[in-house]
C-alpha cells in the first residue's frame, strides 16, 4: 500500500510538473541540457567511481550465474568512449531543432477562421531499463527536448551508477526555471508495477531491455506501450553480393558490438555463394572469434574444405530450429542457406524481431524487393545493421527503438516524442458557429485553402 502511495505521488508530480512546463519556451529546455552536460562533467570521477562498483557487483552476479555477461558489459559506462558519446548526445540533443510547435497542416476553412495542426509532447513518460545506465542520460535529455516528463527506472545492476546521474540531472534541472519533478528517478519494482496502473497520469511506457522485460510490462498495464521485445537482426548474401562488401558488413554487424540490439544474430547465403563467397565470410567470423551456428548446407561447405579453417571443431557447430529465433547478444551466429531472396524475405519475416535486417547485393531489383518486402523497421543495403541507432541517424540520440506498427517506428527520436493537436481559431467579429454552415439557402461553405505555415502565429 505505502509505495501504491508514494508511486502516485511521484505521477501526479510528474504530470504537473508537464503541465506547469507547457507554459515555458524551450531556450529554457536547451538550456536545462546545457546545465546538466555541465554538471555531468563536474562529477565524472564520482559517478565512475560508482560504475566501477556497479561492475564488480556484477562480475558476482556472472561468476555465480544469475545475469549474463552480455548484461555486465553493458553496464560499463567507462568503455571506451561511451563517456564522451553520453555527453555529446546531450549537446547534440539540445542544438536540434524544437520539435513542438511544428506545423503539418493549416487550412482556411473560411474567411477569419483557420485551422492549424501542431506537433506538441506526448506528456509523462515511464521509462524502464535493464543495465545501461547511459540511458538515464539519453533519455532524460530527450524528454527536456521535446517537452515531455519522464520518470526513470534502471536495472538495479546499476543502481550506484543511475543514481549519481538521476542526481546530476537533477542539480542541472535546479538551476533552471523547469519544475523539479520534471525528470525523477525511481528505484524499486513495486514502485514500478503501481506505476504501472496509473493510466490517469502517465502517457506513455517505454520499456528498454530483454525479451521477458518488454513482455512482461506489455502484459502488465493499460498505458500505451512503446519499445521492441527482441533484437533478431539478419544480414542476407545475396547471390550477386561482392566478397569484400560481404566480409565487411557480416564482420561488423556481428562483432562491432555483440550485445547490441542492432547486432546481428542470423546469416542468410545464397545457396551460390556455399563454395565462393561464404567461406570467406566464415573465414573472416572464426578470425574475430565467431561462433558459427550451421545448417547442414553452410557445415558441409566449410567441412568439405581440402584445409579447414582454423577454429573449425572449437567454433563451428550444427543449429537446431531454435538456432534461428535466439537473440544470442554474443559472438555467435546462426547462419542458413537458402535458394532465392524471395525465401530469405520470407525466412527474415517469419524469424526476425522486425528491428533491422540488411542485404549484401549488386542487383538493383534485389535492393528493390528486400527493401520493400522486408517488413522490418529498418532494411539496409550493403551496410552494418549496426547502423540502426538514433545517434548515427542523427537524432542525438534515441529513447529506445521502436518495432511497433503506429506513432514511431526504428529508432525514436525527437520526432518520435511528440504528437499533434489541432488549433483553430476565429478572428471574425462574432466568432463562427457550425450552425452557419451547410446545404441550403443562406448556408455557408466550406472554403478548405491550403495555407502556407511553418508555425502558428498565437
Amino acid at each position: 500500500m505505502g509505495s501504491d502511495i508514494a508511486a502516485e505521488e511521484i505521477a501526479k508530480a510528474a504530470k504537473a510538473a508537464f503541465e506547469e512546463s507547457q507554459l515555458l519556451p524551450s531556450a529554457v529546455r536547451k538550456d536545462a541540457l546545457a546545465k546538466i552536460k555541465q554538471q555531468l562533467e563536474a562529477n565524472k570521477a564520482e559517478i565512475l567511481a560508482a560504475n566501477k562498483q556497479d561492475m564488480e557487483a556484477a562480475q558476482v552476479e556472472v561468476d555465480a550465474g544469475r545475469i549474463s555477461h552480455a548484461m555486465m558489459k553493458r553496464l560499463d559506462l567507462g568503455k571506451g568512449d561511451k563517456w564522451d558519446s553520453m555527453l555529446k548526445g546531450v549537446q547534440d540533443v539540445a542544438d536540434l531543432p524544437d520539435p513542438t510547435g511544428v506545423v503539418s497542416y493549416a487550412s482556411q476553412l473560411d474567411d477569419d477562421l483557420e485551422l492549424y495542426r501542431v506537433s506538441c509532447p506526448i506528456g509523462v513518460l515511464l521509462v524502464i531499463f535493464e543495465a545501461r545506465p547511459e540511458v538515464v542520460v539519453n533519455i532524460a535529455a530527450l524528454a527536456i527536448k521535446s517537452g515531455n516528463a519522464a520518470i526513470l527506472k534502471g536495472g538495479k545492476e546499476s543502481n550506484h551508477t543511475t543514481h549519481l546521474l538521476a542526481k546530476a540531472i537533477s542539480q542541472g534541472l535546479a538551476q533552471t526555471s523547469l519544475p523539479s519533478t520534471y525528470i525523477q528517478a525511481i528505484q524499486t519494482r513495486a514502485e514500478v508495477s503501481a506505476l504501472l496502473d496509473l493510466d490517469r497520469y502517465i502517457d506513455l511506457v517505454i520499456p528498454r531491455g530483454s525479451n521477458s522485460l518488454v513482455r512482461a510490462i506489455q502484459n502488465s498495464t493499460r498505458i500505451p506501450v512503446m519499445g521492441h521485445a527482441d533484437g533478431l537482426c539478419h544480414v542476407y548474401l545475396d547471390e550477386s553480393a561482392d566478397r569484400q562488401k560481404a566480409i565487411r558488413v557480416v564482420v561488423d554487424s556481428k562483432t562491432d558490438y555483440p550485445s547490441a540490439c542492432n547486432s546481428a544474430e542470423t546469416l542468410i547465403v545464397h545457396a551460390s555463394l556455399l563454395n565462393t563467397v561464404w567461406r570467406d565470410v566464415a573465414e573472416a567470423l572464426l578470425a574475430a572469434d565467431v561462433h558459427l551456428l550451421c545448417d547442414s548446407h553452410t557445415l558441409s561447405a566449410l567441412g568439405s574444405l581440402p584445409n579447414l579453417p582454423e577454429k573449425f571443431s572449437s567454433h563451428v557447430h550444427p543449429s537446431t530450429e531454435s538456432s534461428y529465433s535466439i537473440e544470442h547478444l554474443d559472438l555467435t551466429m546462426s547462419v542458413i542457406a537458402l535458394p532465392s531472396l524471395h525465401s530469405a524475405i520470407q525466412f527474415i519475416n517469419s524469424h526476425s524481431s522486425h528491428h533491422t535486417d540488411s542485404i549484401v547485393t549488386e542487383s538493383e531489383p534485389a535492393v528493390s524487393a528486400f527493401c520493400r518486402g522486408v517488413d522490418s523497421a529498418g532494411t539496409f543495403v550493403n551496410a552494418s545493421t549496426r547502423f540502426a541507432d538514433g545517434f548515427r541517424y542523427g537524432f542525438g540520440t534515441e529513447v529506445g527503438i521502436s518495432t511497433g506498427r503506429i506513432h514511431a517506428r526504428g529508432p525514436v527520436g525527437l520526432e518520435g516524442l511528440v504528437i499533434y493537436k489541432y488549433m483553430m481559431r476565429s478572428k471574425a467579429e462574432s466568432g463562427h458557429i457550425v450552425g452557419e454552415f451547410g446545404v441550403g439557402e443562406g448556408k455557408k461553405s466550406f472554403k478548405h485553402t491550403a495555407i502556407a505555415a511553418t508555425s502558428v502565429l498565437f
